[in-house]
């Protein structure tokens, strides 16, 4: 067998790692919490505890396993790492192959709601010229592309594999999308083929696409009302949000040992930036369906990819890789909850296409899939 060979790949769930979660569901040993405080604290005892029961009773694993089983998988090697993913072809002569790249706490689970629109538009409101060959690959290190195995799994590393499984696939020509580390690893891909990338599109982009606070007066007075909101949304997150990504990128090892051996312990750290990153929402339900989100938190447990993910955060911050200038055009969709600014992303990005929404957050391909696949007609209609 050749290393550059595509297999097919089915999701197969052994029983006894199912009844492993129930029986640890069961067994959680549950913390005390202070009266009153919401989410200040993080997740709330009662809200967790009733997400956790569900999870465990109504929660049919093997009714989403056969949903994800519907599109076409297929698993391969490059750089010495399995690299997993979906491969849906459309049944257009001229679609255009696009690469969807998930993030951090998310999965190819984020794409479900968008595939069928983007391969089969004429079926969903859209123009059969508008049509797209999509893939979307498991991180390395992530879900079915399982652990990585060696330091240095950097986002340009990233990209680099992932250029490779497009021509792999044969695919010279194509277009790139993502989000979180989606909108980091997406660039890149221009950057390491500029000659086969025609667009970039991202959402819940940051680094490379925002300032980093505190800015000074001077440079704070040349922005516009809704930029000064965004780099105060910046500082609260750097203040009150970032405790995840410091533990991340300096000791994703201790961390993994609780996540991936205590399932509520994982739900946690996961629905909390759900309930934290979607738009307008007390709880993640509300922005997000409760099944999908425990079916992307299941991509995580049942492959115990915790710790393998979060050093995707070591790798970055240890590594003296910086964005450089791209002349690919590239697209911007900032949703209600996102953070770019027009004037940094310009500065290393050749901006061709700014949509700005007031609904949507972090999950766009989850939370408001219609949107996100309008923006993505639009945006490469043009280069085609």
């Amino acid at each position: 067998m050749s290393h550059t060979d595509i297999q097919p790949f089915t999701i197969e769930i052994d029983q006894d790692e199912l009844d492993d979660l129930s029986e640890r569901l069961a067994r959680t040993r549950w913390p005390d919490e202070l009266p009153g405080v919401g989410w200040d604290y993080g997740v709330p005892l009662d809200y967790l505890k009733e997400l956790a029961e569900y999870w465990q009773t109504d929660y049919d694993w093997r009714k989403h396993e056969t949903a994800l089983n519907d599109f076409p998988q297929f698993t391969t090697t490059i750089d010495g790492q399995t690299i997993h993913f979906l491969h849906v072809r459309s049944e257009e002569p001229d679609a255009m192959p696009l690469i969807l790249t998930h993030g951090w706490p998310g999965s190819i689970v984020e794409f479900l709601d968008i595939i069928r629109p983007l391969t089969n538009p004429e079926a969903h409101s859209g123009d059969p010229a508008d049509a797209f060959h999509v893939v979307v690959p498991s991180i390395p290190g992530f879900g079915f592309s399982g652990p990585t195995h060696e330091t240095g799994w950097t986002q340009q590393r990233i990209a680099a594999a992932f250029a490779e499984l497009m021509d792999r696939l044969g695919y010279d020509r194509y277009g790139a999308q993502g989000g979180d580390v989606g909108a980091g690893v997406s660039p890149d891909l221009g950057r390491v083929a500029p000659n086969h990338v025609v667009g970039i599109h991202v959402n819940a982009a940051t680094v490379g696409f925002m300032p980093f606070p505190p800015l000074d007066d001077t440079e704070l007075d040349e922005l516009s009302d809704r930029e000064k909101d965004r780099v105060n949304r910046i500082e609260h997150f750097m203040n009150e949000q970032f405790g995840y990504a410091q533990i991340q990128s300096t000791r994703p090892q201790t961390l993994a040992y609780g996540l991936t051996d205590s399932p509520v312990g994982h739900l946690a750290w996961i629905v909390e930036k759900f309930q934290e990153w979607t738009h307008g929402t007390e709880r993640p339900e509300d922005a997000v369906d409760r099944d999908r989100l425990l079916t992307n938190v299941m991509l995580y447990w049942l492959t115990a990819t915790a710790g393998s993910s979060a050093r995707l955060y070591y790798e970055d911050a240890h590594s003296d890789q910086w964005p450089q200038p791209s002349d690919v055009p590239t697209g911007v969709a900032v949703f209600a909850e996102d953070v770019a600014i027009r004037r940094y992303a310009e500065q290393t990005n050749n901006i061709v296409h700014w949509s700005e929404f007031d609904r949507g957050g972090h999950f766009a391909a989850i939370e408001v899939p219609e949107l996100l696949v309008d923006d993505l007609r639009e945006f490469f209609r043009a280069l085609r």
